[in-house]
């Protein structure tokens, strides 16, 4: 285990955006003050980078919490994501006009395709392009894209998703996902790391825990980092938080990232987009 000062650590998107490697998820947040002091301790931990969506309904608590930060605009990734009601070329346009005038920005860093809604999934990537070419959306991508949804995509899009958002960890770790994902340019962004805290007890993790120092929710967040990931933690707590941005600044030895990489077996705590068409 090594020590790196990893908390203003970014990975690059296509376009050369820079992404900070760890986000504060707001997915279940309560819209109002809850969400507002989310971010506002987040914000207070260093953390730069902020994922929220049109469904979640706390976009314009992202924009107070910002204001109030004091922080410039250009120093705060956001990111959020257009919902399936709202999929198609046109319908797309207006609910990212929405979610512009909720953010309080002229510009999204990072616009995402929330599910891969058949029938009308690229009519939705078309007014992405649109709204990447006017920069509306410095950077965009998809969520829960499994390789076959990649595959469809790239066969006839003008600009490729910079993003794959996925549930990963090292209990469900996607490879083939990854390597075609790593093949095409496409950053990949994990959701539930920590497994929803249902994998939080389990022996291999404690052992690299005791190991490590760290906490097993900093293990879990670690090596997703040192993947190459960006990784996405939800907490509505400040300490939680400190502890989870911590965990960027040291580095796993290679045998407890070994051991951690043979933890794979398909363990799902999110929706399945497999059978998707």
């Amino acid at each position: 285990m090594g020590t790196v000062d990893g908390r203003k650590s970014t990975r690059t998107l296509g376009k050369g955006v820079e992404i900070p490697v760890l986000g504060l998820g707001l997915y279940k947040a309560p819209p109002g003050g809850r969400s507002r002091q989310a971010v506002a301790w987040a914000l207070a931990a260093g953390y730069r980078h902020i994922d929220t969506a049109s469904l979640y309904g706390n976009e314009a608590d992202v924009r107070v919490a910002i204001e109030q930060s004091g922080l410039p605009r250009d120093q705060v990734f956001i990111a959020t994501k257009v919902w399936k009601d709202d999929m198609g070329y046109d319908r797309t346009l207006r609910a990212c006009e929405r979610s512009l005038e909720e953010l309080g920005t002229d510009h999204i860093d990072l616009y995402l395709v929330h599910w891969p809604v058949p029938g009308s999934r690229d009519d939705t990537w078309r007014a992405l392009q649109t709204l990447a070419g006017d920069d509306r959306a410095r950077a965009i991508g998809v969520c829960n894209y499994t390789v076959r949804h990649l595959e469809q995509l790239l066969s006839w899009a003008d600009v490729p998703p910079a993003v794959d958002r996925v549930e990963l960890s090292p209990f469900l770790q996607q490879r083939d996902l990854c390597d075609y994902c790593a093949r095409h340019g496409i950053r990949i962004e994990a959701y539930s790391p920590l497994t929803r805290k249902r994998r939080l007890k389990d022996e291999p993790l404690r052992a690299v825990a005791a190991r490590s120092g760290l906490s097993v929710a900093q293990v879990l967040l670690r090596w997703a980092t040192q993947r190459g990931l960006v990784a996405l933690v939800k907490s509505l707590k400040r300490e939680h938080m400190e502890e989870d941005i911590a965990a960027l600044d040291v580095e796993l030895a290679a045998a407890d990232m070994d051991a951690l990489d043979a933890l794979d077996e398909g363990f799902r705590v999110a929706w399945d987009p497999t059978d998707v068409e």
